[in-house]
């Protein structure tokens, strides 16, 4: 029964039941009522919308409670806390809010309850069984035993830093995106880099491509621009995707070879699918084997599109090139290093960050239209092509600094989603197929991979960006969302979360008008060129080095005629690369692979220095080179001493290795102490050597065989060698002394003139590497 009373003001007014919830009701009325229809509605259609979507309608509601799941939610406790701040998501937060350091605290369950005895299970009396009810032995098992998740299934092995990406200018002629909206902009990033083929476990050092990701964290959303250390990829089309992953990974009926493509299926898989002959000319080169991760170029492969606030598009490819140089490991010293450390890659990234000595990496763009793409004799949605940058220059637009490692490798660097889908308003997609089956794969394989669709609320994947949205439930869900409403167009929220319209991700609108089909653009056809311009701008000793990863890799083939199918291939891109592959195998060269395009366009460009490793020395000197200086009781102290102070001034990391660790007695009663051993740190781990001077040291060294090992491997790498006074006796034993004043990588020089010779040593180690087609090991 409902009855009259005057209100306050003496006016007749309908007594209303005294009910907090009916008042929501009652309210809540009011303000849906102010959206009497979806007036976006009427707009959704047509050209026009497509490419300028307008923002979604909302109403202000009078009071906060009105959206509010709840009318108790400022009844907080010390779990739950205040109420959610309008508008806002406490997930995106930065990763500081999850930390979690003991200090102080003791042990506990995951329930929060202290455990008195961590060391024993619960048993009925000293020597009884063990009880059931032992509630922390069960979730310390239980936990134990769910700890691991499924690896990824390309890229499993990976290591990863903190840093942050910073604009040399505003690129707002060609994009809108956050990270080049202005000059000096800073943008948090987080790289990972890591093999293709291998599993978690496997080495850093196997010949692979590199893969070289990075989560832009910017004001607009995630962007990931995941690509590798190689511009270009073995297939055109994400089809053939599956078929590449299964042929390179280890054979089905016995599980071997682990993160190696030296076998039968890899290779019968590509000698058939002449597409990736441009790829393997990379992989079998010394870029397929990095002498670190900081020292290695990192590429999108794909053709990407920039679009401006106009809407105005241009094409472009991303190029990532280090300030360490590129550098590269040759193929004995990556065997020996997997053997003696092979988290070599992982370990040295870690180190440098934690010396200081930040990584750092400049990001280039190639920038171009449509209209010049079409006038290209290759084709820039095939994704085995490069666009040489004699004809589209890089343009440098910014630079990438590492400078933190993560605080935990599983929840950071294993938990990291990358997705090519990834992107903020400003960066597109071009057609390429490839990247089309990206854009679905990388999504879909997280889901698995981090147990549900949620895994964008892992700390190291939310974005510091707002994140408002009708997603709702599924496994680990984080997000507590406040209110009833769940999708949209809706009133019961006001309207929010609202379309941003042109605010937001507006997809470039690409005029299409083709066949629905299955197939290839004709440019797709041509497979040899690019492979043959790579070989061309190779310097000799590359080539070499080229020649001999194909020999090594086809040497491992069991069925002859998969090597016959493969140099057949060969002959197409270079007959001498053919002739040399043959002698190493004791094969005749072949008849050439027929081609899928009999008469192809001339290439643009034949030779192209930056496609040499040697196109990029570094601009970092010595910096974080590691440097051997042998020690043994008796050893010249003054010498290495004014040596050390040379070095280590100049940014390298120098170690005293001795037949032991310890200390060692100098000349005049001097001490020093050994860090590492020549059994647990072998001379291939290092990037220069010197020999020390001193009679009695040199002659207790010469007497052992494990320094003869350190020096020969030093001199087979073609590492620098520095022999001090008697030192260069070692030089004589190991058989190396006369390539002294021949080889710039050899240097010898009295003990009194160390101080003159530490400069011509430097510029010796800098060069990295003085590789000759004829510095073997001795005989």
């Amino acid at each position: 029964m409902v009855t009259q009373k005057k209100s306050a003001q003496g006016a007749p007014g309908v007594l209303k039941t005294n009910d907090i919830v009916a008042k929501q009701a009652s309210a809540s009325d009011d303000f849906v009522a102010a959206m009497p229809h979806n007036a976006t509605k009427t707009r959704e259609h047509g050209h026009d919308y497509a490419i300028a979507p307008p923002a979604g309608e909302t109403v202000k509601p009078g009071s906060s409670k009105l959206t509010a799941s709840t009318t108790t939610e400022e009844a907080g406790t010390a779990k739950t806390g205040g109420p959610a701040k309008l508008g806002t998501n406490a997930t995106i937060a930065p990763l500081d809010g999850f930390k979690v350091d003991p200090s102080d605290q003791p042990l506990t369950t995951n329930q929060g309850v202290p455990i008195g005895d961590n060391q024993n299970t619960l048993k009925a009396g000293l020597r009884g069984p063990s009880l059931l009810e032992d509630f922390i032995l069960r979730e310390k098992i239980t936990h134990f035993d769910h700890e691991r998740i499924p690896e990824r299934v390309v890229h499993a092995r990976g290591s990863a830093a903190h840093g942050y990406f910073e604009a040399y200018d505003a690129l707002a002629q060609y994009t809108c995106a956050a990270p080049f909206a202005e000059k000096g902009k800073v943008t948090p990033v987080f790289a990972r880099f890591s093999t293709v083929a291998g599993e978690r476990g496997s080495k850093d050092t196997a010949r692979d491509a590199r893969g070289f990701a990075v989560k832009f964290y910017t004001d607009q959303g995630n962007w990931d621009l995941v690509g590798n250390n190689i511009p270009v990829f073995f297939i055109q089309d994400a089809m053939k995707f599956p078929d590449l992953v299964h042929a390179v990974k280890p054979e089905p009926h016995h599980g071997m070879p682990q993160a190696a493509s030296a076998h039968d299926t890899f290779w019968d898989f590509v000698s058939l699918m002449p597409e990736s002959t441009h790829m393997l000319m990379w992989v079998m080169s010394d870029r397929g084997i990095p002498r670190s991760y900081r020292m290695m170029q990192g590429f999108g492969v794909h053709t990407f599109r920039l679009v401006n606030e106009q809407g105005e598009s241009v094409f472009c490819k991303f190029h990532w090139k280090p300030l360490q140089g590129t550098h590269s490991l040759v193929w004995d010293e990556a065997v020996k290093i997997s053997g003696a450390d092979p988290d070599f890659h992982r370990r040295d990234l870690w180190t440098a960050i934690e010396s200081g000595e930040f990584p750092e990496w400049e990001l280039g763009l190639q920038i171009f239209t449509e209209e010049q793409a079409e006038s290209f004799s290759f084709d820039v949605l095939d994704s085995t092509k490069i666009i040489p940058e004699e004809l589209v220059p890089l343009t440098p637009v910014g630079r990438m600094v590492l400078n933190r490692n993560p605080d935990n490798f599983f929840a950071e660097t294993e938990q990291v989603a990358f997705c090519t889908a990834h992107v903020v308003p400003g960066i597109d997609f071009s057609n390429d197929p490839l990247l089309a089956g990206r854009i679905h794969s990388y999504q879909d394989t997280q889901i698995t991979r981090l147990g549900g669709p949620n895994f964008h609320e892992i700390p190291i994947n939310s974005s510091l960006a707002p994140v408002q949205n009708n997603q709702r439930d599924g496994l680990h869900r984080q997000a507590i969302h406040r209110g009833r409403v769940a999708y949209e167009p809706n009133s019961l929220a006001g309207g929010c979360p609202f379309q941003a319209g042109t605010a937001g991700f507006v997809s470039f609108p690409d005029a299409t008008a083709e066949d629905k089909v299955r197939g290839k653009p004709e440019k797709f056809a041509e497979h040899y060129a690019q492979a043959t311009l790579f070989y061309n701008s190779q310097t000799a000793v590359e080539q070499a080095h080229v020649a001999d990863g194909f020999r090594f890799e086809l040497s491992k083939v069991g069925v002859p005629a998969i090597r016959e199918r493969m140099l057949s291939s060969l002959v197409n891109v270079s007959s001498d690369l053919a002739a040399r592959v043959a002698a190493g195998l004791g094969m005749a060269v072949p008849e050439a692979m027929p081609r899928a395009m009999v008469n192809p366009p001339s290439p643009e460009v034949t030779h192209s220095p930056a496609l040499s490793l040697m196109a990029l020395p570094g601009e970092c000197g010595i910096r974080t080179r590691q440097i051997a200086l042998l020690v043994e009781d008796g050893v010249h102290h003054a010498s290495l001493a004014s040596l050390y102070d040379a070095l280590t001034d100049a940014g390298a990391v120098v170690h005293f290795v001795g037949p032991r660790v310890g200390i060692f007695t100098g000349d005049a009663g001097e001490q020093v102490e050994a860090d590492k051993s020549m059994e647990n740190a072998p001379g291939f781990l290092f990037d220069a050597l010197v020999l020390p001077d001193g009679s009695q040291a040199v002659q207790a060294l010469v007497g052992n065989g494990e320094t003869m090992e350190f020096v020969t491997d030093q001199f087979r790498h073609s590492k620098t060698i520095l022999a001090l006074g008697e030192g260069r006796k070692l030089m004589e034993k190991a058989g190396i002394e006369c390539a002294a004043g021949e080889d710039p990588g050899i240097l010898l020089a009295e003990s009194s003139k160390v101080v003159e010779m530490a400069p011509v040593f430097i510029d010796a180690v800098a060069a990295h590497r003085h590789s000759t087609a004829n510095r073997l090991p001795p005989a």
